[in-house]
């Protein structure tokens, strides 16, 4: 059962890939103050999304990437941020946690 967990991929964005300062996008919900990395099933979803993200195109550079579930929970607990699958409009379908279901 614990390979199910480190066989799920996920797609997010990433500002600055390849840069020192490279991140993943994260966001901060305006009414519950909610701290959160947006994730999605396919780069095609990610990618659709994106197009309604609010970004700083002028100044940062971004690209859809897979990451391993493991991987991105680990990074989002460590600063404190929740991980959200969404759909390419950017609604949430379901909070993303380590548990295997």
């Amino acid at each position: 059962m614990n390979d199910q967990i480190k066989d799920t991929w996920y797609y997010i964005i990433v500002q600055n890939p390849g840069i020192s300062n490279e991140q993943f996008v994260g966001y901060t919900d305006k009414e519950t103050n909610a701290t959160f990395i947006p994730a999605f099933k396919t780069k095609e979803i990610a990618q659709q999304c994106f197009l309604v993200m609010p970004k700083n195109i002028m100044d940062n550079k971004y690209e859809v990437q897979a990451i391993i579930k493991e991987d991105l929970i680990n990074q989002a607990q460590k600063n404190n941020y929740d991980v959200f699958l969404m759909d390419d409009k950017g609604r949430i379908l379901k909070k993303i946690t380590g548990d295997l279901f």
